[in-house]
């Protein structure tokens, strides 16, 4: 199975080697046909604490680092 590959803004870079992502997907709504936005955070591994608040990312799906943290950060997106 492919993994997720999510690209979104970093919100917050408090913990040590952790970013919270934050993932802006859109959609149309099935009754309303409007055009809907979704925003979910992600928790993602940083390894060297490279990445800061507002930075554009692209994390990965991987295997858990804790009970929250299921992505790693691939590379910096402009």
């Amino acid at each position: 199975m492919p993994k997720k590959i999510l690209t979104g803004v970093v919100t917050s870079d408090k913990p040590n080697k952790t970013i919270t992502v934050s993932v802006e997907r859109k959609y149309s709504h099935p009754v309303l046909k409007k055009v809907v936005k979704v925003r979910k955070k992600y928790n993602a591994h940083d390894e060297n604490n490279k990445f800061k608040t507002g930075d554009t990312v692209s994390i990965i799906e991987c295997k858990p680092f804790s009970k929250n943290k299921k992505f790693q950060v691939m590379d910096e997106s402009k």
